[in-house]
């Protein structure tokens, strides 16, 4: 028997440690509402501890019913999960960071975060609660330094409201940039990663930086509307590969945990979603088989640099990351 160890937490570089596994609750605005509320218990029933939202996913009233039910159930403590939102690019003026923070966890019923991070490098326009305000068809966006935005969260984390900090979709510049100027190290980078999106220069940054690094839509988010699909260069076909198939095959096991298995057998966090409880289910059976260098190595040739996630709506910005 190969050795299928892998760590189910990862150790952050201020000393906490977060779940290798978590609940991913993006969902895209076109669907219809499913019971949000219902995953995050199905997921917490499952085993999951690691639930990852945001303010703009406008879904943290459900997450917080659901992580109450569970702690009045006895399931769960609060300390036993981790639980991490995002700061909107709406709310990056210095005021702005406390209050966006403050909606969260109110939303959510909790006094702390175990994660905080910054979503987007790229600010936008404060217009009422609009998520991407626009004039004449344009995005409005601002130009607040990710670095300044940076120093609000390093108070955030002072304050004792959240217990690490982080960052979402930044590059391998951005990050040095924080690194020169800021006194505390981002714990955390989320990013979009896969077998069509390797990666492979941001993900040894990261280590070699001691930053680590989330993986959301992990299967090329198949779920999106076929608007928001990007023709023939998405990787929303990614549960389909056969290349993916075949590994599958020869371990008995889905598409979806051979693409789950990738990332935590190399020490990335994964954040699959999913509003199925069997597929919740399914997607934590991922510990107990073993990927050879050779299905790794066929896994990573599937490269093609195929985004799900590309935020084109503020591509000319100076700080637009995806360069």
């Amino acid at each position: 028997m190969e050795d299928t160890q892998v760590a189910r937490t990862i150790e952050l570089n201020d000393g906490t440690r977060m779940p290798v596994l978590g609940l991913g609750t993006w969902k895209s605005s076109h669907l219809p509402r499913t019971s949000i509320q219902g995953a995050v218990e199905a997921a917490i029933a499952a085993g999951y501890r690691h639930i990852d939202t945001a303010y703009s996913y406008r879904n943290e009233v459900d997450i917080g019913k659901a992580l109450q039910a569970k702690m009045q159930q006895g399931i769960i403590r609060r300390q036993d999960m981790f639980i991490v939102s995002k700061l909107w690019g709406t709310h990056h003026a210095p005021e702005d960071i406390p209050a966006c923070l403050n909606k969260s966890l109110s939303d959510l019923q909790l006094d702390y975060l175990d994660l905080y991070l910054i979503h987007f490098p790229v600010g936008l326009k404060k217009m009422d609660d609009e998520l991407f305000p626009k004039k004449d068809g344009q995005v409005l966006t601002s130009d607040v330094d990710y670095v300044d935005v940076w120093r609000g969260m390093e108070a955030l984390q002072a304050s004792g409201k959240v217990k690490s900090i982080g960052v979402s979709n930044f590059s391998i510049l951005q990050l040095e940039r924080l690194l020169a100027l800021c006194k505390v190290p981002p714990a955390v980078n989320q990013v979009e990663l896969h077998p069509y999106l390797v990666q492979t220069e941001l993900v040894e940054f990261c280590k070699s930086r001691n930053i680590a690094l989330t993986a959301y839509s992990p299967f090329g988010s198949p779920a999106r509307p076929p608007e928001l699909l990007r023709g023939d260069t998405d990787p929303h076909k990614l549960l389909e590969d056969p290349v993916i198939a075949e590994v599958a095959r020869k371990h008995r096991r889905s598409p979806a945990q051979v693409l789950l298995r990738y990332h935590v057998q190399q020490g990335v966090a994964v954040i699959p979603k999913s509003d199925k409880p069997h597929h919740i289910l399914e997607n934590t059976k991922i510990f107990d088989f073993h990927l050879t260098e050779e299905d790794m190595k066929a896994l990573r040739e599937l490269d093609r640099n195929w985004k799900a996630c590309t935020g084109d709506e503020v591509k000319s910005h100076p700080y637009y990351p995806f360069v």
